[in-house]
């Protein structure tokens, strides 16, 4: 077993409030890490506000696009280890508002870094890319494959990737890059993705409104899941360091599948009505996982169908709590 080298340590979690931030931050406590977060926004909705967590972590104002309070927050709490997952994350708000997703997931990241570069106290950096940062040739892909985004938010997150590995072989940082695929689970409150807008269909009796021609793949993978990467990352830092690596669980659907898919397991109709109005697709999307198996013994652990059940669990205890609210 690998030894817990966070217990104890000043840990820093950047986008903390948000699915896989909160449930990160979640399991560092219980691991015994002393967590520090930067947020600049919350939502009392949130898995991070729901689990009361921001009563057990050390909260710093502080938008990751400044420099200066970047590095102010690594310095005064003597962090050793960051997790960066602090982002723009929607792919929609970056075609719309594209200077504010490159500005801050790119220059965001290089801000972690450069504070990261010029503390004597970091032992190591985990950065959060993603399937986008390999553009549309993104099918059962390796860690290999170029990055290749060609737009907005999957340029962001090519650069993050690039950037974040460029300090590891220049500055001989311990800087290691996660790759997720479409990550799900409790806590998500971003009803345009598919997996909240289904749950949200089923719980208000609606129809689900697929935006695309339903036709395009995705791998899923269960936010706890992504927290154990995440850990396993860090802990084997002198393994992972300068490397990149996928995590997937070979869960593919097309939306219609998934539609499909989630109904079953629920044991529930799902009506759907398909729009076909969205742009810039990437028809298919998995990712190879070999790598993260065989150097951090890596694999998911939870089944589609439990991850999916636990999830609609969440999902109810929102819907009636907000119409209690």
């Amino acid at each position: 077993m690998t030894k817990n080298i966070l217990k104890g340590s000043n840990v820093l979690v950047t986008g903390a409030t948000g699915l896989v931030g909160g449930h990160l931050t979640e399991q560092l406590i219980r691991m015994g890490a002393n967590v520090h977060i930067t947020s600049r926004s919350s939502d009392p909705r949130s898995y991070f506000s729901s689990k009361h967590l921001g009563d057990r972590v050390v909260s710093a104002i502080c938008d990751i696009k400044d420099s200066q309070r970047v590095f102010d927050v690594v310095s005064k709490y003597e962090i050793e280890y960051i997790f960066h997952l602090a982002a723009q994350a929607i792919v929609h708000t970056g075609f719309v508002n594209p200077f504010e997703t490159l500005n801050t997931n790119v220059m965001g990241t290089a801000n972690i870094l450069e504070a990261a570069r010029h503390s004597p106290r970091i032992k190591g950096i985990v950065v959060a890319s993603s399937d986008k940062a390999y553009g549309k040739q993104c099918d059962n892909v390796i860690e290999g494959a170029p990055m290749a985004g060609d737009h907005p938010y999957d340029v962001s997150k090519s650069c993050t990737d690039l950037i974040a590995r460029a300090y590891a072989k220049t500055y001989d940082l311990p800087v290691a890059v996660s790759r997720f695929g479409n990550i799900y689970g409790p806590g998500d409150l971003n009803f345009n993705r598919i997996i909240p807008g289904i749950m949200r269909a089923i719980i208000r009796n609606e129809t689900f409104m697929i935006r695309s021609d339903g036709t395009f793949v995705r791998d899923y993978v269960y936010v706890k899941d992504v927290v154990d990467g995440y850990i396993m990352l860090m802990e084997q830092m002198s393994a992972a360091k300068g490397e990149a690596f996928n995590f997937g669980a070979a869960h593919k659907y097309s939306v219609l599948g998934m539609v499909d898919a989630v109904g079953r397991i629920l044991g529930v109709e799902v009506p759907c009505t398909v729009l076909n109005n969205q742009r810039n697709e990437i028809p298919s999307q998995s990712l190879n996982f070999e790598k993260a198996k065989t150097v951090l013994g890596w694999e998911p652990q939870q089944t589609f169908s439990e991850g999916i059940v636990s999830t609609a669990d969440w999902y109810r205890r929102y819907f009636t709590f907000m119409q209690r609210g």
